[in-house]
């Protein structure tokens, strides 16, 4: 009897992997591929019993509900664990280092393996304790202003102008806070190119989360 597909995803040491993750790792630009292993092997680590898959055409790691996904483009990665809002909301020291996921270029760019390593445990502790997803909400708030540079950002690519300009007031709301919320100039500049990337592709701020 053939093995099922999960039991062909076990390697030898009991983690599961899935080869069409290992496939997306080896086609990513040179860059990114030391980041993406880095990632899915301290994922493995702090939640070992993670099944790894592919949604929406990005690797994708399963535990006991959605846990974390990333993905590589053509000058960055990004990473995301699924339950981050709750895990910043118990650590504000976080935020920083959540927020740094949306634009990696190297492996420096992450938080070190402790640190990233501590958010995975935890992330893993809040699907244990069936902790959900913190719900947005939906009552009506001001729009933030947006950002200068972002304003600049976007009078440099028509494509995304008019992607945020047709986009709904609450999509427009995520990428104009996101940049606005950024606590340093460098996490400003990451995002602001992130979006202009994601606008160009027709992608909301939050493309990687919602269901296909």
């Amino acid at each position: 009897m053939a093995p099922s597909s999960k039991t062909a995803r076990r390697t030898a040491t009991g983690m599961k992997r899935d080869p069409r993750v290992t496939a997306y790792i080896e086609n990513a630009p040179e860059y990114a591929r030391p980041v993406l292993m880095r990632l899915r092997e301290i994922v493995h680590e702090g939640c070992p019993d993670v099944v790894e898959t592919i949604q929406w055409r990005m690797p994708s790691f399963e535990y006991r509900g959605m846990f974390a996904g990333m993905a590589a483009f053509k000058s960055h990665c990004v990473f995301g664990l699924w339950k981050h809002e709750s895990i910043v909301a118990s650590d504000p020291k976080a935020l920083e280092a959540m927020g740094g996921f949306g634009c990696l270029r190297s492996i420096d760019d992450l938080p070190t393996r402790a640190t990233l390593l501590r958010y995975v445990e935890r992330a893993k502790k809040l699907n244990d304790d069936g902790v959900t997803a913190p719900r947005t909400k939906t009552a009506r708030k001001k729009p933030a202003a947006m950002h200068p540079e972002f304003a600049a950002a976007l009078g440099r690519n028509a494509k995304a102008k008019r992607a945020l300009a047709s986009s709904s007031p609450s999509q427009q709301r995520e990428y104009t806070e996101w940049i606005a919320d950024a606590q340093r100039d460098d996490t400003r500049e990451r995002r602001i190119e992130t979006a202009i990337e994601w606008l160009s592709e027709g992608k909301t701020r939050k493309w990687n989360y919602e269901s296909r």
